[in-house]
């Protein structure tokens, strides 16, 4: 039996009792150090709970969520219920479904265009996703939408179908087949996004103008705050359209963009990004009498200065972003056409242009 303090320690403890050499003075005054860090996070996550419960007694916000289904917005009141808007119509989701078909078929076959007529693992997907494709073009017109709508979604789903009977039927496909077949898919894939965004943003507008009139004065209160992931960030719809009725001004103020690792998220998570958002601001005020040094990295600065004495120790130049305010009304994503290369729309690509990785940067 090992001995505890001059005691034996009993046998069956054995498997959970640690049996080392005693810890050093200097890990145990490391431990204790960090222990106020790990305190200092605790007390904040309970401080935040107060926080967002102060903000939703005194000002209204609005979140504007990511979904599938075109989006999701809540308002929140002082003293209300939350106001769930009601849904983007269907129409978004339906030139959505057949819009993404056709990437779909290129997920299915791109991974074997090496030797698809060799293996034939495309086979039984692409089979499967021919079934399902049957039924979607011959429910075409029973859909509530305008006739002009239904010839885009009838134009792509029988292309689709067109490739895939070819390539189950040859038992297989060469990459210039597969990159003909897109090429001609492609201008009615424009046009579907051109339905499905007509929709989400005439809906969105018309929410957004109606909460601008119920709220009255409150609207200059506001707080309104969108999530994005990665490559929803550029010209994000939402955020695009909240800045409509707040206004630029707003922008890194009152109306917030955060960027998400999914695409979506929960209210409570938006609403725990937004708590905290402007309860550090108050921190910040306070601290470092800035009122929005707390919306940029507490240790870039320093950060800064020790990229700049590395690379200077070096012999070369810091590549750093141009030092800006803490507080600005920019829009949050890349807005200087200086600074990039190729088209910045669908539109400007041109038809049959090649754009390959090697030809960038």
């Amino acid at each position: 039996m090992a001995e505890s303090n001059g005691r034996a320690v009993p046998e069956f403890m054995r498997p959970v009792v640690a049996d080392e050499p005693p810890a050093s003075a200097r890990t145990v005054a490391e431990h204790a150090v960090l222990a106020l860090n790990e305190s200092m996070l605790q007390l904040y996550e309970t401080s935040l709970t107060k926080f967002k419960q102060n903000m939703r007694d005194q000002v209204p916000i609005i979140l504007a969520l990511f979904t599938g289904e075109g989006g999701q917005m809540i308002l929140y009141r002082p003293g209300r219920e939350p106001e769930y808007a009601p849904p983007v119509p269907i129409v978004y989701q339906l030139a959505k479904s057949v819009g993404h078909s056709t990437m779909a078929i290129y997920e299915i076959v791109s991974p074997y265009l090496s030797d698809a007529y060799a293996n034939q693992l495309w086979r039984a997907p692409l089979e499967m996703y021919r079934a399902q494709h049957r039924p979607a073009l011959e429910g075409l017109d029973a859909l509530d939408i305008s006739d002009d709508d239904r010839c885009v979604l009838r134009a792509i789903l029988q292309r689709n179908l067109t490739f895939m009977d070819e390539c189950l039927a040859q038992g297989g496909y060469s990459y210039d087949e597969v990159e003909t077949y897109i090429r001609g898919v492609v201008p009615y894939s424009a046009k579907s996004i051109g339905i499905g965004s007509g929709a989400q943003v005439g809906h969105w507008m018309n929410v957004i103008e109606g909460w601008k009139e119920q709220l009255g004065a409150d609207w200059e209160r506001t707080y309104a705050v969108s999530n994005s992931l990665y490559i929803a960030r550029q010209n994000n719809i939402l955020y695009s359209i909240l800045v409509q009725f707040m206004g630029t001004e707003t922008m890194g103020d009152r109306l917030l963009l955060v960027e998400t690792p999914e695409f979506e998220t929960t209210p409570e998570k938006m609403l725990d990004v937004l708590g905290r958002i402007v309860a550090d601001r108050s921190l910040g005020m306070v601290f470092f009498r800035d009122y929005f040094l707390m919306d940029v990295e507490l240790l870039g600065g320093g950060g800064r200065a020790a990229i700049e004495r590395e690379m200077a120790e070096r012999g070369k130049e810091a590549l750093l972003p141009t030092l800006a305010p803490f507080h600005s009304n920019d829009w949050p994503w890349k807005t200087d056409p200086a600074k990039g290369t190729g088209p910045a729309r669908m539109e400007d690509v041109a038809a049959g242009a090649v754009i390959r990785p090697e030809s960038v940067g």
